[in-house]
């Protein structure tokens, strides 16, 4: 399988990383849940466009790559109802003058984002039973409930996708990870808007807090549990 990585990362950094011993599988648990992080109109657009037309509609879109992992979120998201298993949907909500915060100065397009982006595309919209967690910050843990109603859905285990991949993606499976979750992180299922990032991300996610795999595989694990 190649990886997003491969190119990027030096081959005596990953040397070192195997010799330490970074990187080993931690599986599936019993119970997963799929946690979709911020895939609304503004971080997808309202149509696949290349990235500079996209940013004319929100700011904060990161182009057509976001349909591509969409399309893959779409194909978790019809096993994950198929077998009655749990789906969150930690968003971001519209901001409050009193909310902004230091995300208001480091990232002001955040502050004027219109009404329609904050709609998730119809493809993978929540439907009823499904959770739904504002939040504030890049973590979907902090300052949410979510911890709390994975331990009372009797989840072990965690699929992110979602958006971005070096900011909330990543945010919130380290802290997953510090809760002691088993995190997986299809690395065709999330975005962001500098491939770069995400690629440097998915690495360093891959050898310290998660197992990072491609969607199909992702699939043939969940239905092995299945």
């Amino acid at each position: 399988m190649s990886r997003p990585w491969d190119g990027i990362i030096s081959e005596d950094d990953l040397r070192a990383y195997d010799a330490a011993g970074f990187g080993r599988p931690t599986g599936l648990g019993k119970r997963p849940a799929l946690v979709i992080i911020d895939v609304q109109y503004r971080t997808t657009g309202t149509r696949p466009m290349p990235f500079w037309e996209a940013i004319g509609e929100f700011k904060t879109s990161c182009g057509e790559i976001a349909w591509d992992a969409m399309a893959n979120i779409e194909r978790l998201l019809q096993v994950f109802r198929s077998r009655n298993w749990p789906v969150l949907y930690p968003y971001v909500a519209p901001k409050q003058s009193f909310d902004t915060g230091r995300l208001g100065d480091k990232v002001p397009a955040l502050l004027g984002v219109a009404a329609k982006g904050y709609e998730f595309p119809p493809q993978i919209a929540p439907r009823e039973g499904d959770i739904l967690l504002p939040k504030k910050h890049p973590s979907a843990f902090f300052g949410t409930p979510l911890a709390s109603y994975l331990i009372d859905l009797g989840v072990d285990s965690l699929v992110v996708v979602g958006c971005s991949t070096s900011g909330c993606v990543r945010g919130s499976v380290v802290d997953g990870f510090a809760y002691n979750f088993r995190c997986t992180v299809p690395q065709d299922a999330c975005y962001d808007r500098s491939f770069t990032s995400h690629a440097v991300n998915l690495f360093d996610m891959a050898y310290k807090y998660a197992d990072v795999l491609s969607t199909e595989d992702t699939l043939a694990a969940l239905e092995a549990l299945a």
